[in-house]
C-alpha cells in the first residue's frame, strides 16, 4: 500500500512540474519576443533600401514603433 501511494505522488509531481514548465517557459518566451524583437531597425533599413525607399531616421522609428503598438494588441 505504500509503494502504490509513493508511485501515486510520484505521477502527481511530475505531472505538475510539467504543467508548471509548460507554462513558466511560455511566459518566458513572450517576454523575450516582446522585449527583443525580430525585426530591428537595421533590418528595416535594409529591407526598405531593397525596395527603393530611402529610409529616414523618423519613418524608421514610426514604423517601429508601428510595429510595438501592434505586438502588444496582439497580446
Amino acid at each position: 500500500m505504500v509503494s502504490g501511494l509513493a508511485i501515486f505522488l510520484i505521477i502527481i509531481a511530475l505531472l505538475v512540474g510539467i504543467v508548471i514548465g509548460y507554462f513558466g517557459a511560455r511566459y518566458y518566451m513572450q517576454r523575450y519576443i516582446r522585449e527583443n524583437p525580430p525585426i530591428t531597425e537595421e533590418m528595416m533599413r535594409t529591407m526598405m533600401m531593397q525596395m527603393g525607399q530611402k529610409p529616414s531616421e523618423r519613418k524608421l522609428h514610426q514604423m517601429m514603433q508601428t510595429m510595438r503598438t501592434q505586438a502588444k494588441r496582439a497580446k
